[in-house]
């Protein structure tokens, strides 16, 4: 029990361990203009992002701009770097795990090919000896294609340089073909198959996400105002965690993750049914949707019509799905993990759903307040266990998500650390 205390605190100092620092260099393009929106999904994303502006840059987004959105100094030149130490400029070199050059000009690669060193950029480039390179191209196709940008190319992929992209469609000039920056999210989600650690290799995942229907009759329905955003951000970590994912969903205005089994429904009983048949297949149930309370009990087979009575229905519960996955005598017993929308006493009434529902971990969050409630692209939880509660801070539902995912593996590791001891003793 004492091996197995403070786990989530554990698992959160885990999470902090593996921020990864990201050197984002800007260069003269068009595309510049995209780059506050990659700052910012790259936050979201856990990422610590230090920006790099040249002259050329500067011409296309503004250094304001994007100290608002990465709140940092933005560095421009030797100058400022020297004036914070006397050798600033390879301290900062030292700084990153990486450096993404995006956009990256011919100009800039070609510097870079061929080790030139006369601004801020390619100097922190050249003085950088662990820092791995990526470089997301944009530039006029014409000038992609031409045989002196290829070549130097080569030469950057020779020294193990990663270019994402470019992209192909039309240009700024009114051209069509290769030159493209890709965008913010294709060059994140490129990133987190290079730095995020397959630490969920070989679990298959179930999650449900999304709010269900309950007919009145064929045009009207109860429900709620669940986006099913949280399910999404937590299938999409989970993914590129290496996990097997398998999403069921209720009606939802989202376009489901690439690279998961994704199974629609409509009602409690749908889903109900999708999780009992899916549930042995997984290590992992996440019950993340908002499933309706109760059902009507005769809907309507047709449209009922208005009219200046009072209308009344009947209604009865829904079946709790977890409580009924936990009931089921399942081996081994996947991880259960629950999801509490609470407006008033959040802690008290979650902890007595996680205990009424013999479940391993209940995520808690307060939907009263609006800046966390229902459609937000943002959260703040309390995880409950038979540890102490662990708290979330306000965050995007992205980075909620890739924190309660390492909550959950440190919870496996805890849980094997004793299976194991018990096999030896």
């Amino acid at each position: 029990e004492q091996k197995n205390d403070h786990f989530l605190s554990r698992a959160l100092r885990s999470y902090k361990s593996m921020k990864k620092r990201i050197l984002l260099g800007i260069t003269g393009s068009i595309a510049a203009y995209k780059t506050p929106e990659l700052i910012r999904k790259l936050k979201q994303q856990n990422y610590e992002v230090r920006v790099v502006l040249t002259q050329g840059g500067k011409a296309f987004v503004a250094p304001l701009t994007l100290q608002a959105v990465s709140q940092h100094k933005i560095y421009e030149s030797l100058m400022d770097v020297e004036s914070e130490a006397a050798m600033g400029h390879i301290d900062l070199a030292r700084w990153p795990d990486c450096i993404l050059i995006a956009p990256a000009s011919a100009h800039i690669i070609a510097k870079l090919a061929h080790g030139f060193a006369d601004e801020l950029l390619s100097a922190l480039c050249l003085a950088s000896a662990h820092a791995r390179f990526i470089i997301a191209p944009a530039m006029n196709q014409a000038m992609w294609s031409n045989s002196a940008t290829q070549d130097n190319v080569n030469k950057l992929k020779e020294r193990a340089y990663l270019f994402l992209g470019p992209g192909k469609g039309s240009q700024a000039c009114g051209d069509v073909g290769l030159g493209r920056m890709l965008e913010p999210v294709e060059i994140v989600d490129a990133l987190s198959k290079v730095f995020i650690k397959p630490y969920l290799q070989g679990q298959k995942i179930l999650i449900t996400a999304g709010p269900t229907q309950e007919f009145i009759d064929p045009v009207r329905y109860l429900s709620n105002r669940s986006s099913g955003k949280m399910g999404f951000a937590l299938a999409q970590a989970a993914i590129e965690a290496g996990a097997e994912v398998t999403l069921i969903c209720g009606p939802v205005a989202l376009t489901p993750p690439s690279k998961l089994k994704f199974i629609a429904v409509k009602t409690a009983s749908e889903m109900l049914r999708a999780v009992q048949s899916e549930i042995n297949q997984h290590s992992i149930f996440i019950s993340s949707a908002a499933v309706a309370d109760y059902q009507i009990i005769n809907p309507a087979p047709q449209k009922i019509k208005k009219s200046t009575m009072d209308l009344v229905l009947q209604l009865k519960p829904t079946v709790d799905i977890l409580a009924t996955i936990s009931q089921m005598n399942l081996k081994p017993r996947p991880l259960l993990v629950g999801f509490a929308a609470e407006t008033e006493y959040t802690l008290k009434f979650a902890e007595e759903k996680r205990r009424s529902k013999n479940i391993d971990l209940m995520v808690v969050n307060d939907v009263s307040q609006a800046n966390i409630g229902f459609d937000s692209d943002e959260n703040e939880v309390t995880i409950l266990s038979a540890d102490i509660p662990l708290h979330l801070a306000c965050a995007s539902k992205q980075l909620i998500a890739q924190q309660l995912l390492h909550v959950i593996a440190q919870r496996i590791l805890a849980v094997k650390s004793a299976t194991q001891e018990i096999i030896y003793d």
